[in-house]
């Protein structure tokens, strides 16, 4: 794989969306956006994710030109519709007027219809700690994974976020509810590699570890098993009923591609609410409790999610980013 630094990378995607009609703010802010999940190490919806985007500008499913519009307002609740415009700035800007609802309120919630596919979900749990927040964002998706019980695909892995703010290094979980994410079996199963643990089911019904296998028959396995069958099924409700968007039911009657997305971005003041004193106290209490744990593998220790992501940006940017070199190419022929 060739190794590419983050202003080039950054530069290739800004050049593609401005090429494609997108004004040069947003082109900036989505690029960038775009080249921080890369170079955090999330290929599969950063970089990997950038030929669909291409795609889905060119089939009319995103709106370079559109912007988001505030539709109602209810205190520290607001209600927008992302008019089809490019998903990770909707969900960059939504995540902003909940954080100045939260300075506002001491809470903002606001919930985005008729949007596009966010690529990192963890970006908008990052962006809230930053400002000292605690933050809590998800979306709903096509209809990819069966509930629980059954065999054809009717809910969604409806990815789920949420952060805590701390000086030393944000806590940040970004989940969906499926076991792997289909951008992560892509990845493994281009790789030639196995998952590490069952991913779901394969044509003869079994669990399998092959992701292969697995996208023959788009049986995902939920996290928690009917657990998290049941969390997609609630979270994609409470985004279509508070965003007056669209359920995965009602993304998946518009086709096979996704496109026209609910999402909710909460962001509660944290550091206005408990102190800063108080709060660095509390959740490094808690982290130094869970850094003793004993660890399965001497040579892997216990971290709290999103503790790898420094060292890994770190990395990338000392050494550039591992860019697939077919993707790459497929890039710079835009």
């Amino acid at each position: 794989m060739p190794r590419i630094t983050f202003d080039e990378l950054k530069a290739e995607f800004q050049r593609v969306l401005i090429k494609k009609g997108c004004d040069a703010e947003s082109a900036e802010l989505s690029a960038r956006l775009m080249a921080e999940t890369t170079c955090d190490g999330v290929y599969s919806h950063g970089v990997n994710r950038f030929p669909r985007v291409v795609e889905y500008i060119d089939k009319g499913y995103i709106d370079l030109k559109a912007k988001p519009t505030c539709v109602a307002a209810m205190g520290a609740f607001e209600r927008w519709d992302g008019n089809l415009g490019l998903g990770n700035v909707n969900a960059k800007r939504s995540m902003d007027r909940a954080i100045e609802l939260a300075r506002e309120h001491g809470i903002g919630c606001v919930a985005l219809a008729n949007t596009n596919h966010w690529l990192r979900g963890g970006t908008y749990g990052w962006q809230a700690a930053d400002a000292g927040c605690v933050g809590i964002c998800w979306t709903n998706t096509q209809p990819n994974m069966p509930a629980w019980g059954a065999k054809d695909r009717r809910i969604g892995n409806n990815p789920f976020v949420m952060a805590v703010p701390r000086a030393e290094g944000h806590v940040v979980v970004d989940i969906a509810m499926a076991q792997f994410s289909y951008g992560q079996m892509e990845n493994k199963a281009s790789r030639g590699e196995l998952l590490p643990v069952p991913g779901g089911y394969d044509e003869q019904g079994q669990l399998s570890c092959d992701p292969r296998e697995i996208s023959k028959t788009w049986r995902v396995l939920p996290i928690g098993y009917w657990k998290g069958s049941a969390m997609s099924i609630v979270l994609d409700l409470v985004a279509a009923v508070l965003s007056g968007g669209r359920s995965t039911h009602g993304v998946g009657k518009l086709g096979a591609d996704e496109y026209g997305l609910s999402q909710m971005f909460l962001a509660i003041d944290a550091t206005r609410i408990a102190g800063d004193d108080y709060l660095a106290a509390a959740v490094n209490e808690a982290l130094d409790n869970l850094h003793g744990s004993v660890p399965v593998d001497a040579g892997k220790p216990v971290l709290f999610p999103g503790e790898n992501s420094a060292a890994i940006r770190a990395a990338n940017l000392a050494n550039g980013i591992p860019v697939d070199d077919g993707v790459w190419a497929k890039i710079q022929a835009f």
